[in-house]
């Protein structure tokens, strides 16, 4: 579960996320929709601990992320990267341990 309660972030004179607060139940798939510059991004880093929150808290299974013996096995994220306008590429799951290798991007496969 992620739970964010008055989650705030600032910067200088600028808000980024003013006062957000909700409940994300565990195994639920949710995404945010918003205009450019609403604090998506900003309030995806703050749960997965990247930027501290001005104000308020954001807990996932009842911690903060950045407390967990193993964060990246209970919570995944999907990003948009590079430009609205690029083509969206999916990127193969990461993979942990000693076996893991870094994909390389392969172009379009013919039929």
């Amino acid at each position: 579960m992620i739970e964010a309660k008055g989650l705030t972030k600032v910067y200088g004179e600028k808000t980024a996320v003013g006062g957000v607060s909700f409940t994300v139940q565990a195994g639920r798939v949710t995404g945010f929709l918003g205009p450019n510059g609403a604090g998506k991004s900003t309030t995806m880093r703050m749960i997965m601990g990247l930027d501290a929150p001005s104000s308020g808290s954001v807990t996932v299974n009842g911690e903060p992320f950045a407390q967990h013996k193993a964060p990246l096995r209970e919570i995944g994220t999907l990003g948009r990267q590079g430009s609205p306008h690029e083509p969206h590429r999916l990127q193969p799951p990461a993979r942990h341990g000693s076996d893991a290798q870094h994909p390389q991007e392969q172009g379009p496969r013919s039929h």
